[in-house]
């Protein structure tokens, strides 16, 4: 599937809701970077004492295999629970009526192009070229992805401040979309990272309709570098005119 046209438009805004986590480093590419350096050393450092005790059991006493196959497992699973939690940002929620989601989705369909809208059709989720890579906007939560890694956050739209109880998946994920425009690199500040990783492994754990969202964004910039252009008709779209209301983020581990 061919991957969206639409693009980050460049502005002064910052999100307000940085405010509320005044203590975060304001994300760019080099802190993308360090992060990421992070959590491998994390997930190192929680594979390499099992494997090692399984070479030392082995290497004292050759019956104690199974012990030694439980250690290898509990390698395996840890970094696969790290990939499955990060999964979960994208995960469907629940939906409203026939009614509001029709209007919800054509109002989606204003902000994005007609690929985007194709993709977003076929897997939930709507793709999005930036500064710090290629984002995959999904009702609770967005994928980015720079090269060969995937870095997944938990955000989401707070249902009393749009005015409504429960927002359509549509207008949470125009509501997203609206914000990362704004502020791509206050939007990664704001929400909370549930994992970062190999994309392979994130996209061994996620549905198959996801993986394909996943494939058309590497697709789209298998580098991790994407250009930003102005999408002129993005930019004139006020984010306070989807449900009357300007996201709020918070954690969805």
């Amino acid at each position: 599937m061919a991957a969206s046209s639409q693009t980050l438009a460049p502005g002064p805004e910052f999100l307000p809701e940085t405010a509320a986590v005044h203590w975060r480093p304001r994300v760019d590419e080099q802190r993308l970077r360090r992060v990421g350096r992070l959590w491998t050393l994390t997930s190192v450092a929680h594979v390499v004492p099992f494997l090692s005790a399984a070479a030392l059991l082995m290497w004292l006493n050759p019956l104690a295999l199974p012990v030694a196959l439980a250690c290898v497992a509990h390698a395996w699973v840890i970094p696969e629970l790290y990939a499955k939690r990060g999964a979960n940002v994208v995960r469907p929620r629940g939906r409203a009526g026939d009614g509001p989601e029709r209007r919800a989705l054509g109002l989606l369909g204003d902000l994005v192009d007609h690929d985007a809208r194709e993709l977003h059709a076929a897997t939930g989720l709507v793709l999005e070229r930036g500064r710090l890579g290629t984002w995959l906007v999904g009702e609770a939560g967005a994928l980015l992805l720079r090269g060969r890694r995937a870095y997944c956050y938990c955000v989401r739209v707070d249902a009393r401040v749009a005015g409504a109880g429960e927002l359509p998946s549509g207008d949470r994920i125009a509501h997203l979309l609206l914000a990362l425009r704004s502020d791509e690199q206050g939007f990664a500040t704001v929400a909370n990272l549930a994992f970062s990783g190999a994309r392979w492994r994130l996209r061994r754990r996620v549905s198959r309709p996801v993986r394909a969202a996943i494939d058309a964004a590497a697709i789209d910039a298998p580098a991790g570098t994407v250009q930003r252009s102005v999408d002129a008709g993005a930019a004139s779209l006020d984010p306070d005119s989807i449900a009357g209301g300007r996201a709020r983020f918070s954690h969805r581990g």
